[in-house]
């Protein structure tokens, strides 16, 4: 499990799970991808030393930074209040 403290396994489970999110596009796995990329950029900055070789910390701060980034892309991407989606026809008509 020495492989969790290296930025760059981060890194490619962050790739991963951007690939992933635009082959399948739930908008679930993009705040991920950007919390597992957010530790990544953690790890290389700061060490493996900043978590203290604490896994449990470490995926603390994977899933409050995916909570974070989630949060904000909802914010990004909502539709503007009182606009609601109308479809007049049908593509089968």
């Amino acid at each position: 499990m020495h492989f969790v403290f290296n930025w760059w396994a981060w890194a490619i489970f962050a790739l991963i799970l951007i690939i992933l999110e635009i082959v399948a596009p739930a908008f679930v796995l993009l705040g991920f991808g950007i919390g597992a990329g957010v530790l990544s950029m953690l790890l290389l900055v700061l060490g493996p030393s900043f978590t203290g070789a604490s896994i449990p910390l470490l995926l603390v701060i994977f899933a409050a930074s995916s909570l974070i980034a989630w949060i904000g892309l909802r914010q990004m991407f909502k539709l503007p209040t009182g606009q609601v989606k109308n479809f007049d026809s049908d593509i089968n008509e």
